[in-house]
């Protein structure tokens, strides 16, 4: 059976992107067929299919971090036709065919079912940016910042992941600063829960190697000489959940937060979570109801890069949390986690007697 899909392919040096037909036969081995509801167009995939960077590292190729849809066939325990699935990163859109196809092919262990009231849209519009905001909102936790510790700082809030990120920590009584280049984006950021906006400028240019203590922690989607001011500015024993690397992927900084202040920096890493049977990992679950297209649909705009790893956090860090997310997307009641995504997923969704 054939199907549309947009493939890379490289000629004279430069990756071009085309609609093409493809047959069941190309696509790659895996246990799992999946029909794609939706997609989306992850910060890796712009800077692949714009040869900005050579992410693609096997063409030609079906471009696509992130899919979501309906299992057409599986072999794989506890995945059934039928279920709603999502799959994100994983190599998808690198060295294994991604979401920009009607259909998708990949082992089992990559995919994690929807639980019952969601739709492959809600999946798609958080995307990778909205685990890896989850994660890293789980790393400040993990590392004992708590709401009566201070300010957390989220720069690049306009993007996916930075809009998610203030949406959870808002809900679940933060005061949140959002650091952003898009001024005119301040209304939207209120609306997420930011409480002070500040220009990007104030952070994106060197600075002092420490400076005065004003957030107890970050999320940092930026990078380079932001993530370096972002550190100097982090209050004693205060945590940094850093993956983005828009302005840079070096460092320019000094020790000094680490050492006089006792500041952790913590990376974020999407490379694929492994079964880690979270049974235990169970979130309130209750009867309260959410739009399911509401903000969320806007925060799915721009998702950030492939960059959670959840097998880097405690599972201390996974305690049931009351968290409803304002940007929009339906409850859900969960009583199964048998995968860090999956666990992530029910922890931006399960919501009850939120105060």
């Amino acid at each position: 059976m054939t199907f549309k899909a947009l493939l890379a392919t490289k000629e004279d040096g430069k990756v071009s992107v085309d609609p093409v037909e493809l047959d069941e036969l190309d696509l790659m081995p895996g246990d799992v067929t999946i029909a794609v509801d939706y997609s989306t167009v992850n910060y890796k995939d712009g800077l692949a299919i714009t040869n900005r960077r050579e992410i693609i590292q096997r063409l030609p190729l079906i471009p696509g971090a992130d899919l979501a849809g309906m299992v057409e066939a599986s072999t794989h325990p506890g995945i059934e036709v039928g279920d709603k699935v999502v799959v994100n990163c994983w190599g998808l859109g690198q060295t294994h065919h991604g979401g920009f196809a009607q259909k998708a092919r990949v082992p089992g262990d990559w995919v994690v079912r929807l639980p019952e009231p969601f739709l492959t849209r809600d999946a798609v519009a958080l995307g990778t940016g909205g685990y890896t905001a989850m994660l890293s909102v789980l790393a400040l936790e993990h590392g004992g910042i708590t709401p009566d510790r201070g300010d957390i700082l989220v720069t690049g809030a306009s993007g996916g992941a930075g809009s998610v990120a203030i949406a959870l920590l808002s809900k679940l009584g933060y005061r949140v600063i959002a650091s952003t280049g898009r001024l005119e984006e301040a209304d939207y950021l209120r609306a997420l829960g930011a409480a002070d906006i500040i220009d990007r400028r104030t952070l994106s240019e060197p600075g002092a190697p420490i400076a005065a203590e004003r957030w107890a922690g970050a999320i940092d989607t930026v990078g380079s000489h932001t993530l370096v001011n972002v550190l100097a500015q982090t209050r004693y024993r205060g945590v940094v959940a850093a993956f983005g690397m828009v302005q840079g992927i070096d460092l320019p900084g000094s020790v000094l937060p680490f050492i006089l202040r006792n500041v952790t920096l913590a990376g974020q890493r999407a490379a694929g979570g492994s079964r880690r049977g979270l049974d235990t990992a169970r979130p309130r679950s209750g009867s309260g109801q959410a739009g399911p297209h509401g903000a969320g649909d806007r925060t799915g705009r721009r998702t950030g890069g492939c960059q959670s790893d959840p097998r880097r956090q405690g599972q201390g860090a996974h305690r049931g949390r009351c968290q409803r997310v304002s940007a929009g997307i339906a409850s859900c009641q969960v009583v199964h986690l048998n995968q860090w995504r999956t666990s992530c997923l029910s922890h931006m969704h399960c919501v009850s007697s939120c105060p």
